[in-house]
């Protein structure tokens, strides 16, 4: 019950609240900060989306930001997490589910992985496709940019994961997927398009 009722706190409360488009960015009252803590990260896949050939639908983020470096150009870092077995660092994703836009999955699961809000973006490219390590199925990845305005520090996954802030050069070496690098690629083009 008390998962049930965390679930659907969040789903009904808490998350429609980061996408209420009045809210200022700088408003994150400590109270919903801690309560973050307290959600339980969705399980199982009785809501999960697939597509027509079965590929499991999967959405993420890659957190970014800028940072000063001392001159008049500030440098792209991104957000990447630990797996959660411990094995390499990534950008957070998991599933889209039916109750949900695809936006929503992205933050929800940004949240409950890396324990950052903000702006969700447009997404990067179309999809994806990527086999699965545990198990022999294909999954359909979507990406998206989320301009960080917040970290938190209580989240639902913070027992189970690492943060760690990195260059893109940096993101690109330790990160062991493919179908994430050419996703950083599209956002670093698309950073560069805009900066000209």
């Amino acid at each position: 019950m008390g998962l049930l009722l965390s679930r659907n706190l969040a789903c009904k409360f808490i998350y429609p609240f980061l996408f209420y488009k009045k809210v200022s960015k700088d408003l994150f009252p400590i109270q919903l900060e801690n309560m973050m803590c307290l959600v339980s990260p969705r399980t199982g896949r009785h809501l999960q989306r697939y597509d027509d050939k079965g590929c499991r639908q999967v959405v993420g983020c890659i957190p970014y930001r800028y940072k000063s470096n001392g001159t008049q150009e500030k440098e792209l870092e991104v957000l990447v997490i630990s797996a959660q077995k411990g094995h390499g660092m990534q950008f957070p994703k998991g599933g889209w589910e039916t109750d949900e836009s695809m936006e929503q999955a992205a933050l929800r699961e940004t949240i409950e992985e890396a324990g950052v809000v903000g702006s969700v973006e447009s997404k990067l490219g179309n999809k994806w496709y990527y086999k699965s390590k545990r198990q022999p199925t294909i999954h359909e990845a979507y990406m998206f940019p989320l301009l960080v305005s917040k970290e938190l520090d209580n989240w639902p996954e913070m027992n189970t994961r690492k943060r760690r802030w990195l260059t893109v050069a940096e993101a690109k070496e330790i990160c062991p997927y493919a179908w994430m690098k050419e996703a950083l690629d599209e956002l670093v083009n698309r950073q560069t398009q805009l900066a000209a």
